[in-house]
């Protein structure tokens, strides 16, 4: 028999424990190389009733399934591109999409499902695992779901869970996993030499500057842009393709990812034809595996894809990865260098080469959002709360101070001993103009009260439309001294505009008014500010964030006094370049 890792048998452990306390569907996040299938193993040899093991690929189900039959237990395999479709045994490895199509074989008592690259799960009831999964239900009401990955975040759709084991909240309750209940981090797999140690080097050529491309919602790029930007660089090409020649002259397996199709089928010309290959979404299945079979074996050096070797490919020998795509996703970035990580006979590195600007720290947790611009980076910021460790989207200034960050609401677990609860605590809100009440940026329906909450879009769109509103397109504000204890706090637009509003320190109500727009909104402060007099506000006045939007009315005695003022803006109206 095999001997588990340390920290293969705590994933097992935690997975046994988790599951005698509760059904709740859950997740094991191992870094690429980490020997996820023998932690899939010993769970199913230690498994009293059948189980059901799915992955999204042939390769994968292979894979998993051969490791365990390697050794001296048996299994069935249910994948049409395997060519086998028994569920015979206690134990069986099945594609997702050849077991989907045949629900009806599925009719007896399953106690657990384990998903491999779980990340691939989505919230849509009609999607092929759901559908698996209500089948089993049918004949188990408490079957258990456990998932396994490298990256539990998907750009689009977030984070795949909701509770962390370290307690902290990641997505949201209708996440399809319930709770991550084992972690373990890259940088512990590479210093105890259970991965190859990751070579970084910094091309110093020519690289592609993919700055220019918008992504959708989804934090992808349109191939089209990308083929337009690429068409233009051929020389570029050219030469980062020499530069990776001569940078893999001692190396065995070379993988390189490609940004499209187009620009694929270019980088292949550049390099010698008998000992390259590539391999896209298009490529006939048999010719797919005779490739990938070549490669494992040493027959042909340079590998490249577009977007289908990033998950489910295991060739230990890989030693050069290179990055010709752009991407804003942590996750995938430690997918495509996973490639090249795993232990190999006299391999001592792997060279990792990035000639796509993607600038991310091998090491970075993945935020959860989108990146909001191309200098944010991730910044670790302490709930003023709760006291916990957020990690989001910020900018940090030259000494590491943060400048700002891009959070929302603390993902801090607060557990009283008999329930959990995410902290409450917002660092960005939308306040109910009938209770007051702080909520989220993008809710419709106050969270206290349950009154209907304007969408901003409505309230410019109407302000716009009146004769006596104006609005600002705020690019900044400032701060005076009227007299003792009076501040006027001016807010102006791109083209000049502006508007005031006058607080009186020496009134408590204003006072309170004031701080509720600014006390969590000062630059480099993450806590709570507060001041006691005006003089106060004026020398820290330039530390300020101003609103997104200011909508001003017209008052026949005093002329243009504001009326309501727009933080966090998140619609489709264009903000003020505050560059």
């Amino acid at each position: 028999m095999y001997t588990l890792r340390p920290y293969q048998r705590d994933a097992v452990q935690n997975t046994i424990s988790h599951f005698k306390k509760c059904n709740d569907a859950a997740v094991i996040v191992l870094p690429t190389g980490a020997g996820k299938s023998l932690v899939i193993a010993e769970l199913a040899r230690l498994a009293k009733h059948k189980i059901l093991v799915l992955a999204h690929v042939k390769e994968l189900v292979e894979q998993n399934a051969q490791k365990y039959t390697s050794f001296g237990l048996k299994a069935s395999v249910f994948s049409a591109g395997l060519k086998e479709k028994s569920l015979s045994e206690q134990v069986t490895f099945a594609s997702v999409q050849s077991i989907a199509r045949n629900l009806e074989q599925l009719q007896s008592f399953y106690s657990l499902i384990i998903i491999d690259e779980c990340h691939r799960v989505s919230e849509n009831q009609d999607s092929q695992y759901q559908q698996v999964i209500n089948q089993l239900r049918k004949y188990n009401a408490n079957l258990k779901i456990l998932g396994l990955t490298a990256t539990p975040y998907r750009l689009g759709m977030g984070w795949i869970y909701y509770q962390h084991y370290h307690g902290f909240i990641r997505g949201g309750s209708e996440s399809p996993f319930k709770r991550c209940i084992y972690e373990l981090p890259l940088r512990y797999m590479i210093q105890n030499g259970y991965l190859t140690s990751p070579n970084e080097i910094d091309p110093a050529i020519t690289n592609y500057d993919f700055s220019s491309l918008i992504t959708n919602t989804f934090g992808n790029y349109s191939e089209k842009d990308m083929n337009k930007l690429l068409s233009d660089q051929t020389r570029a090409t050219k030469s980062i393709i020499d530069h990776i020649i001569e940078k893999s002259e001692r190396r065995l397996g070379v993988m390189i990812f490609a940004a499209t199709v187009m620009h694929a089928k270019e980088i292949t010309g550049y390099l010698p034809e008998n000992n390259t290959r590539l391999i896209i979404g298009d490529t006939d299945n048999a010719k797919r595996d005779e490739i990938i079979k070549d490669f494992k074996e040493k027959k042909i050096k340079y590998l490249i894809n577009v977007s289908v070797l990033t998950t489910g490919f295991d060739a230990p020998h890989v030693d050069l990865i290179a990055i010709l795509r752009p991407t804003e996703s942590v996750s995938l970035y430690q997918q495509i260098v996973g490639r090249g990580l795993r232990l190999s006979d006299n391999k001592e590195d792997c060279i990792i080469l990035d000639y796509a600007g993607n600038d991310f720290n091998l090491y970075h947790p993945e935020v959860g959002e989108k990146k909001p611009n191309t200098d944010s980076e991730p910044v670790q910021v302490l709930c003023p709360g709760c006291g916990f460790a957020n990690v989001f989207w910020g900018k940090l200034s030259e000494d590491g101070q943060i400048i700002e960050h891009y959070g929302r609401r603390c993902q801090g677990l607060l557990d009283d001993g008999q329930s959990q609860q995410q902290c409450d605590f917002r660092f960005k809100f939308k306040e109910c103009d009938e209770c007051g009440a702080e909520n989220d940026i993008a809710a419709r329906q106050c969270n206290q009260c349950g009154a209907i909450m304007a969408d901003p879009d409505d309230k410019l769109r109407a302000a716009l439309n009146l004769k006596n509103a104006m609005v600002l397109r705020c690019s900044g504000l400032s701060v005076s001294l009227i007299k003792a204890q009076l501040i006027k706090v001016s807010y102006f637009d791109e083209d000049g505009a502006s508007c005031d509003e006058v607080y009186d320190f020496s009134n408590k109500k204003s006072r309170f008014v004031f701080h509720r727009f600014y006390s969590y909104r000062v630059q480099g402060h993450v806590d709570k500010v507060t001041w006691s007099s005006a003089e106060q506000v004026v020398a820290a006045g330039h530390l300020l964030l101003a609103p997104d939007f200011v909508i001003a009315k017209q008052h026949k005695k005093y002329g243009w006094q504001v009326a309501q003022k727009l933080f966090d803006y998140e619609g489709s109206y264009r903000k003020a370049d505050k560059s």
